[in-house]
């Protein structure tokens, strides 16, 4: 019972769609109408203000961090469950129920599940590498998509390494390849209509300067 609930908590936080609650907030817009349709921070970042894009970052990385605390500390479920409950918060990330399944990428979910887990289970410098792998190509290119995709193909390894758990490994690979399907179509439409090679590296990174008022 209490590994059910675990996973069922997770999916369920993962579901919240944060991108659509504060953009209908924020401009009384629905976040599936602006830039690429994306429900998570990056559009809202782009399309509707660096203010909102950021708390819609802080309460992304929160609901994941907030499904593995739940399951490891509130719940005390067996490890594997931990994780399941990770990858739930995803799967409901990615795929709301309550937005006819459409979502987010989970990149900031993936964030606070990530950095939860390696410090809930006492792997902090696996952690530090991640960070690096994800934080040094984000300051060169500015692209977060392409920076957390490297960071997301290594974590298997990482995780393999550091800490010698081939399950949490495969758990891992198994949340890459979730974010990759999940991504898969905007990167092949990006492909199709970048102007440069340069354009699918780099990223101006900026956020909507002029945000649309309330009404």
């Amino acid at each position: 019972m209490t590994e059910a609930l675990a996973v069922i908590i997770g999916y369920l936080l993962g579901t919240i769609p944060t991108a659509y609650i504060v953009t209908r907030l924020w401009i009384k817009r629905d976040i599936r109408t602006l830039g690429g349709g994306n429900v998570g921070f990056m559009n809202v970042f782009r399309e509707v203000g660096t203010l909102p894009g950021l708390a819609v970052l802080f309460f992304d990385i929160a609901k994941g961090a907030a499904a593995i605390a739940i399951a490891r500390w509130g719940l005390n479920a067996p490890d594997a469950f931990v994780l399941f409950a990770g990858l739930a918060a995803i799967i409901g990330h990615n795929w709301m129920p309550w937005l006819k399944f459409s979502g987010g990428k989970g990149m900031a979910s993936a964030i606070g599940i990530i950095t939860t887990l390696f410090l809930a289970y006492g792997y902090p410098l696996p952690l530090g590498i991640f960070f690096a792998i994800v934080l040094i190509p984000l300051f060169i290119t500015r692209n977060v998509a392409l920076s957390m995709g490297l960071g997301l193909i290594s974590l298997p390894f990482i995780v393999w390494f550091g800490v010698h758990s081939a399950f949490a490994a495969i758990m891992a690979a198994v949340l890459f390849i979730i974010s990759f399907i999940k991504f898969l179509p905007t990167a092949l439409l990006s492909i199709k209509n970048a102007r440069r090679k340069r354009d699918l590296i780099f990223d101006s990174f900026k956020g909507k300067d002029k945000k649309e008022k309330p009404e």
